[in-house]
This record gives structure tokens, sequence and C-alpha cells, in this order.
């Protein structure tokens, strides 16, 4: 397709991000519309694997996150003492780095740069107030005032995405899975080179993951009921609570946590939308269509590969159509089998009985699913 396009992204989060950067070094004149007032990252740090650093690495941005970040190549599995029980490599796409831990504020701000010193316009505290779409165009207008017509416009705002709740209202509402993430950043143990992951028989496991040269965070996951929240004065006791029975590095990382304000608590949440990603020249991606558990490490990385092959496609295919249809086709069957085998796993880890559809996914296992998740996108 011939450049330049215009193109409205509206989420300024990862995915969004990573679309606005291709696109813009290919020429195409983009938007970015973010609700928040500025680069304030939610969360504490994320694993980008192979898959996800590659994208990095296509869109230029590989060194700056590994820099941001740390590098590591080796996931260990202890039991809940903290004995060793193995030592994974962890695989590669093509000679991309096998993982990288980094921060959520400091990923945000290598690619906002990247996608502003591209060339993509970035509007902060500004959402959707008006759309209308017709068969050459969209026309929105922004809470802001901005006001253009765009050959496309894509929705990479979230699981909660209001862009999706505009095509199908209610419907692909999110679906509580019945546990809960619970996260601290800390400083890093000279021992922490790669995840350490604790599991057994308690039904939880527990990881400590490298995110800089400085720090780590420790994370959980446990059945909670739908409308618990942690204890503002307590907790970090009700964490302790319910890391009680680990030992080993889990322990000593847990020890450090004094400030309840210090723990990042969020429910996990699944989306799967199960008509077209697209109506029209209107497309919903990453979270917003197919939001999955963390347990494959892939929710961001399935989100810039959405990205990068959707401005692939923006360029190979000779309409906005007919590149979304092309898109979707791709990427519909890979996010979907990594959000099954990803629930397939919490409920395995947790002891919540599995469907045969899912004792069928979980013969892979995680190391067969990394292999799978590295092969081209």
């Amino acid at each position: 397709m011939t450049p330049p396009l215009r193109v409205l992204v509206h989420g300024g989060g990862i995915g969004g991000l990573t679309l606005a950067t291709a696109l813009a070094k290919h020429g195409h004149h983009v938007d970015v519309a973010e609700l928040r007032d500025g680069l304030e990252a939610l969360g504490v740090g994320i694993i980008q694997p192979s898959n996800a650093l590659h994208v990095m690495r296509e869109i230029g941005v590989l060194d700056a996150c590994l820099a941001a970040g740390f590098e590591w190549e080796v996931l260990t599995i202890c039991d809940p003492a903290g004995t060793t029980l193995a030592k994974i490599p962890q695989p590669r796409m093509d000679d991309a780095p096998s993982s990288n831990g980094i921060p959520r504020p400091a990923l945000a701000e290598v690619l906002s740069s990247a996608a502003t010193e591209a060339g993509a316009t970035l509007r902060f505290g500004t959402t959707i107030a008006e759309l209308s779409e017709d068969a050459s165009g969209v026309d929105v207008t922004l809470t802001d005032g901005h006001s253009g017509r765009y050959d496309l416009v894509v929705g990479f705002d979230g699981i909660g995405s209001p862009l999706r709740k505009r095509l199908y209202g209610e419907k692909y509402a999110p679906e509580y899975t019945g546990f809960a993430n619970w996260r601290v950043t800390l400083p890093r143990s000279p021992e922490v080179q790669g995840v350490v992951m604790s599991a057994g028989n308690l039904r939880a496991k527990a990881l400590l993951t490298p995110i800089s040269n400085e720090l780590m965070y420790l994370g959980s996951v446990f059945a909670e009921a739908e409308d618990f929240r942690p204890d503002p004065e307590r907790a970090h006791e009700q964490l302790a609570e319910r890391l009680a029975g680990f030992g080993g590095p889990i322990a000593e990382a847990l020890a450090q946590v004094t400030d309840p304000a210090a723990v990042v608590y969020s429910r996990i949440s699944q989306v799967t939308v199960e008509e077209p990603w697209h109506v029209g020249r209107i497309v919903l991606a990453g979270d917003a269509a197919h939001a999955g558990t963390p347990h494959l490490a892939q929710g961001a990385a399935m989100a810039v590969e959405d990205a990068l092959v959707l401005a692939r496609s923006l360029d190979a295919a000779d309409s906005v159509p007919a590149a979304l249809t092309a898109w979707e086709e791709r990427r519909r069957p890979r996010a979907m089998w990594v959000q099954a085998l990803s629930r397939a796993i919490l409920k395995q880890e947790t002891g919540t009985p599995t469907t045969p559809e899912e004792d069928e996914l979980l013969k892979v296992g995680i190391p067969g699913a990394a292999h799978v998740l590295i092969k081209p996108y």
C-alpha cells in the first residue's frame, strides 16, 4: 500500500507505541490518543521473551531495552523450600536475546521516545469523543478538541477497551478468572540472574524476576474472591500470609517487603472477542481483543507481535480492509493458542480442574510452548 496512511492509535501502551513507531518509520501519519496525562506506567516490570525482543529489534529499540533492563537466559525452578530442581535455558528467536526483564516505566520511555522520533504525534489526556465511519475513512473527534479523518483506527486500549465497547457494547467484558497477581519491586539479590520460580504442592507459585541491575520483583498468583482488595494498611502482611509456606530466595525477598503501599495487586481477567477483531476500518488489538493470564509471560509479547504484523500487513496489502483481513487470519490462531494454554497452566498450577481440551494443550509443556512461541509470527 502506498504511504502515507492516516492512522489513529487509541491507547499509548506497549502495543500502541510499538505500532506507532513501526508505521511512522514507514512514512505513515500516526496520532496516538492516550487517556493518561503522561507516561506513568502501571505495574512493576515485565518479561520480554525472545519473540518480543525480536519485535524490539525490528523497530530499532532492542539496545535501549537491554540497557534499561536485565538480560537473562536461564529459568531456575525451585521447590517451595528453595532447593533448585532444574535450570532451563530459554530459547531464542533468530539471533534476538532469549529474555529481558525491564521496568514498565523504562519500557514506556523507550517506546514513546522511539514513536516521537519516528514522527508519530502523542496526545495525552484524551480519548475518542465522537467517531463515524464510511467506506473510505473514519472521522474522529477527541475529547481534547482535536478532530481528523483517518484511514484506520486501531484500539490498543487495553483489557477495558472503550473502543471495544463502542463496537460490541458489554458483550466482551473482561471475565475474572478467580485469581489475582501480587507483585512488589525490591532490590535485586545478586544471585537472581534470571527468573527464579518456586512451585510445589502449595497450590501456588512465586517467582523473582530481575528487571534491571538494581531491581527485581517478587510475584505470586493466588485464588481470590472477586470483591477482595488488599487492606491498604497491611497488604504486605497479607502477602506474607499467602507466601508463608515458601523458603529460600522467596522467603528472603519477602522479608524485605515492609511497606504496604509497595504491594501491587491486580485481578487476572480474560477477554476473548469471538467476532472479527475489525469492523470496517476500526480494529482491536492486544488485550482489547485477546487478553489472557500471565502464565506464559506473553501478554505484552502478543501485543507487540500484533503491532508489527499489522504494520507489515498494511504495507503489503492493496487496501486497508484487505490488510486487516490478512492480519487477523495470521494473528488469531496464535493469540488464541497462547491465551488457552496460559489459562490451562494457571489451572494446573493451582489445582483447578481442567477440561479435556486444556489437558491436550498441557501436553506440550512450558518448555515446548517456549519453542513454539519463538517461531516466526
